[in-house]
């Protein structure tokens, strides 16, 4: 068969899967037999078996050969990929990561429009993965449900968010895993426990409406993309979930067009850890080897980004939460401002951001916009901006 040196992990699965040699159901049943790997095996916080198994049978029914031509069947077809517990899932309760949405949500009775799209694309979800609670923080340490270690190393946390979702890709009950990104959740993550990670820009999620069944954090800055092994596998995930079409690369013969690449400020670094800095300096290299041209940009005001971030995004995840829209599964104690039913210090953040007036949330919007103002006018400068994803090599 042709699976060459060059081929991703994704490209040689698919083309086993093209060519008979394994199926859907095998490729589940391998995927089952490595969950919850880690040392507290609560790497998927729901999990059906049989379930999943029906949907390796469904996926060969609708999209494999017979079905479809090879040439039409969908870019995850028979692929095990990982389902972030803050999206509906038929047959699921959602828990976003706490003991409180565990016990008061019921089971979904519609996919959200991630696991539609998902499933749409043939894809074999294997189970709901575990969280930092809310998705509101980065660690992936979790009281309710326990911290999520990586696989690999009970010594380490994944980082979150989207912690169990890079677990389930590190120890291999999915190729791919499906994470949001508020503040970091899926980049960290993925930087942490040696993966890739995919992104997408905020618009694009909202144009698809793939937040409709899913738990905000703050929809001023959620987003989804993917975690995952190679970053040759991207565009194909990109098109599965997004729709997009990547172009075909070009000739290089053809085109004399240079990359311009901006390079964050060493003084903007000044927290990284030794071997963060290493590692920033071998991609300058690379990128250079590469024929690209990087130069540093000096970006002071980014400095400025927590103080604006971090209000507007509490502000927006204490109104999604709010006791007053739980009020009857909270009991006597629940009365507005007062989040004590999460983890702490999850619920101190939830209160402050209740507590911040219209007029503080409209002066950092304000900031905000200026921010986004002054990022946009780098790349007009750049076609890319580098900063690493964390300041610290594991957690």
């Amino acid at each position: 068969m042709a699976n060459g040196p060059s081929l991703s992990p994704l490209q040689k699965l698919r083309a086993s899967l093209l060519a008979g040699e394994t199926s859907p159901r095998k490729l589940a049943e391998q995927a089952l037999a490595r969950v919850n790997q880690n040392a507290g095996r609560n790497v998927y916080l729901s999990l059906d078996k049989n379930w999943t198994l029906r949907e390796a049978d469904r996926a060969l029914k609708k999209f494999g050969a017979g079905a479809l031509p090879a040439d039409d069947q969908p870019p995850l077809y028979g692929l095990p990929v990982s389902l972030k517990d803050c999206f509906d899932l038929q047959g699921f309760r959602t828990t976003a990561g706490t003991r409180f949405y565990a016990e008061r949500n019921t089971v979904a009775q519609e996919d959200s429009a991630v696991g539609k799209r998902l499933r749409s694309q043939g894809a074999v979800i294997v189970g709901k993965t575990n969280l930092h609670p809310l998705a509101y923080g980065i660690t992936g340490e979790n009281p309710d449900f326990g911290d999520c270690l990586q696989p690999a190393d009970a010594k380490l946390l994944t980082g979150g968010s989207t912690s169990g979702g890079a677990a389930s890709v590190q120890e291999g009950s999915a190729v791919a895993a499906i994470g949001t990104d508020t503040g970091g959740s899926i980049r960290v993550p993925a930087a942490l426990c040696g993966l890739a990670g995919y992104r997408a820009s905020i618009g694009l999620a909202w144009d698809r409406k793939l937040w409709t069944g899913g738990v905000h954090l703050a929809q001023t800055f959620d987003t989804l993309g993917w975690i995952f092994q190679d970053l040759r596998d991207a565009p194909l995930l990109a098109e599965a979930l997004f729709g997009l079409k990547v172009p075909a690369e070009p000739n290089p013969s053809e085109t004399n067009v240079q990359v311009r690449v901006g390079a964050m400020a060493p003084e903007f670094l000044h927290d990284c850890d030794a071997s963060v800095l290493s590692a920033f300096a071998s991609c300058k290299e690379l990128l250079a080897h590469s024929g690209a041209q990087w130069h540093s940009f000096e970006a002071a005001y980014w400095e400025d980004a927590l103080s604006i971030y971090a209000p507007i995004q509490a502000h927006e995840a204490a109104a999604i939460h709010s006791p007053s829209i739980h009020a009857a599964s909270i009991d006597a104690r629940g009365h507005e401002g007062d989040f004590s039913h999460f983890p702490s210090p999850i619920g101190e953040r939830l209160a402050w951001g209740a507590s911040l007036t219209v007029d503080e949330i409209i002066r950092e919007r304000s900031r905000h916009l200026e921010f986004r103002e002054r990022v946009d006018a780098a790349f007009r400068s750049f076609d890319f901006l580098m900063i690493p994803c964390a300041p610290v090599s594991s957690a």
